[in-house]
């Protein structure tokens, strides 16, 4: 496995164009996203909680005062109404055949804040080896009663050494923890591109930039001084405009990096050359 490469994307923002709860469900409840995310905060404030469990809590109290089933089939639903980034519903297909033609074994996961329910409902979701995201537990009556997986900006990197380790069963703690040698791993952090759009995605492109992989940073346009600080501090080897269309200057770079990656060579000259333009 050690030839294998992965794409490792956020989701929300990164591959559908907004939070994945402002398509349907928040309309839904009978509310704003400025309103719901507002009232969100405020909950993880006041009562000093992690802002995913505070807001996974707000979808379950707001479904059941606007009488909107929260079974997990409904939740799944909601995935077919996501808008995605320009040539996001292609991008697999594309990578995986000039992964092929170029002789790499490719492999695709999400890790994300949002729900794995909704990811799962949406027209990308066979694409991936693997989702790591937020999930509900359903009780007897199938109704979502309690945080059964909750992923924030942090505790994502959990899931960087699950794929270096193969280790993709969540409930697997011992061979997540394990020492492995780096012959042994399933896919090194060198092999790893992490593809994300913005702070919360850090912790994890700093992760694998430190260790030989590669970081890019998407965004929407106009461009943010927040979102060029990324590339301008170094946490980030590239930064493009959210734009998965074939030839985009996206799926060159990453086409250019699988390259790399395959050859054992370095794309360090190419990243430099961007932040300094940027800088």
């Amino acid at each position: 496995m050690q030839n294998t490469i992965a794409i490792l994307y956020d989701f929300d923002k990164t591959l559908c164009t907004k939070d994945m709860q402002e398509y349907t469900f928040i309309p839904r409840v009978q509310m704003t996203s400025d309103v719901f995310w507002a009232k969100a905060t405020d909950l993880a404030t006041e009562k000093k909680m992690d802002s995913i469990l505070a807001y996974m809590y707000l979808m379950l109290e707001r479904a059941k005062t606007a009488r909107v089933s929260i079974k997990r089939n409904e939740f799944v639903a909601l995935g077919k109404d996501l808008e995605f980034f320009p040539g996001v519903e292609t991008w697999f297909e594309r990578m995986n055949k000039y992964s092929e033609e170029n002789g790499i074994q490719l492999e695709h996961y999400i890790i994300s804040s949002g729900l794995r329910e909704i990811i799962e409902g949406s027209k990308i979701y066979s694409a991936f080896r693997e989702v790591f995201a937020c999930e509900f537990l359903y009780d007897s009556d199938g109704n979502a009663c309690w945080p059964k997986n909750a992923v924030n900006y942090t505790t994502k990197t959990q899931f960087l050494f699950r794929i270096s380790k193969g280790a993709l069963d969540i409930s697997d703690d011992k061979t997540v923890n394990r020492h492995t040698s780096r012959t042994a791993l399933a896919i090194p952090f060198s092999n790893m591109i992490y593809i994300g759009d913005g702070l919360t995605d850090v912790p994890c492109m700093k992760l694998v930039k430190s260790y030989g992989g590669y970081s890019i940073g998407v965004y929407r346009t106009p461009v943010t001084d927040e979102v060029k600080s990324l590339l301008i501090d170094k946490r980030v080897d590239f930064l493009f405009e959210a734009n998965y269309q074939e030839q985009s200057e996206l799926e060159k770079t990453v086409q250019k990096i699988m390259l790399s990656m395959k050859k054992n060579t370095e794309l360090k000259a190419l990243s430099e050359m961007q932040r300094n333009t940027l800088s």
